[in-house]
């Protein structure tokens, strides 16, 4: 119901193998697809993906540091370049609006498509269309972060076929409009599509986290979630060392808070340099396997996890990971 490629799980700075900050998240009800934070240079991550910036449905940002949004003005450039012309929503914090919209005056920036602003900071609810709702979340960081719950519901209908024979009625277009909710007559009666059909609402939640020092705030928005993406900055060794200035979360600290919220689903990203070698994967992992008993994966760019109604989440790895091996 939900899939979710990582087009950037780095901290800060991109390295060799991984670029800054960038989630894009889609549904199963369409093509419509959404990206959760925009870090420079994940409109070219982009490219090594199948989606098109002509079904981009919703930016949202997590907070106004550039490594979270310092590619935004290249991405919606070239959408435009691509003609693209449906309007885009950008569910950001004020201060990335005023700052993309001096960039854009400054740089004669013209699109031909309207990017209308929601701030995270009105409201709680701030998207929704059918099937889809999206809440953000306050969290701890040296400027105003947020994290975003996404709600995505779709409906299954199975005709009762043997009730249906019995009516007389034969299998074709009528069938298809009871399956679909419609009501429909027959032989001077009225069939109700609630008397030959079962209709099953399946629900998939994913919390996906911006920089946080707290992982704990999230508590109340991952109760009924089967996914919790955050940010694992550091090991809790190396964020001692660094103290509270940074204002990001250790791999402990996410572990003990989604394992308090019993999520059965966590996926660590945006890590910091210091980590990105074998021994500093593997002891994010078992930092994380020590304080949390349910499925934990350290994401990297291009990996791609799937989310099922029922809170199985799969993964299939970037190929050049396939090819190396899992550092999970």
């Amino acid at each position: 119901m939900l899939k979710f490629t990582f087009l950037g799980t780095s901290s800060g700075t991109p390295t060799r193998h991984r670029n800054v900050s960038g989630l894009a998240v889609q549904t199963v009800l369409n093509a419509d697809w959404f990206l959760v934070d925009c870090g420079e240079g994940t409109q070219h991550r982009l490219l090594q993906t199948p989606l098109s910036l002509h079904d981009l449905a919703a930016v949202f940002i997590t907070h106004v540091h550039g490594d979270h949004c310092y590619g935004l003005p290249g991405l919606l450039a070239s959408a435009g370049m691509g003609k693209r012309t449906k309007p885009l929503k950008l569910v950001a914090p004020l201060p990335v609006w005023q700052w993309f919209e001096a960039t854009r005056a400054l740089t004669d920036l013209h699109l031909p498509y309207e990017v209308e602003h929601v701030d995270v900071e009105d409201q709680a609810l701030v998207y929704e269309v059918p099937g889809v709702r999206v809440e953000r979340h306050v969290l701890s960081h040296r400027v105003p972060s947020h994290a975003y719950r996404v709600q995505v519901e779709t409906r299954r209908s199975r005709l009762k076929t043997d009730a249906l024979k019995a009516t007389g009625l034969p299998p074709g277009p009528a069938w298809r409009a009871l399956q679909q909710g419609e009501d429909v007559h027959f032989e001077g009666a009225l069939m109700r599509s609630a008397d030959f059909a079962d209709t099953q609402l399946d629900t998939a939640i994913a919390v996906l986290g911006g920089d946080n020092a707290a992982p704990a705030l999230l508590h109340g928005a991952c109760q009924g979630a089967q996914l919790l993406v955050h940010e694992a900055t550091y090991t809790q060794e190396a964020l001692d060392k660094v103290g509270a200035g940074p204002m990001h979360s250790s791999a402990r600290l996410v572990a003990e808070a989604a394992q308090a919220a019993a999520v059965p689903n966590l996926v660590l990203t945006h890590f910091s340099a210091r980590h990105q070698n074998d021994e500093g994967m593997a002891a994010l992992l078992a930092e994380t396997r020590a304080h949390y008993s349910g499925h934990a994966f350290l994401a990297n760019d291009l990996d791609v996890f799937a989310l099922d109604s029922a809170g199985t989440l799969t993964a299939a790895l970037a190929p050049e990971r396939t090819k190396k091996g899992d550092d999970r």
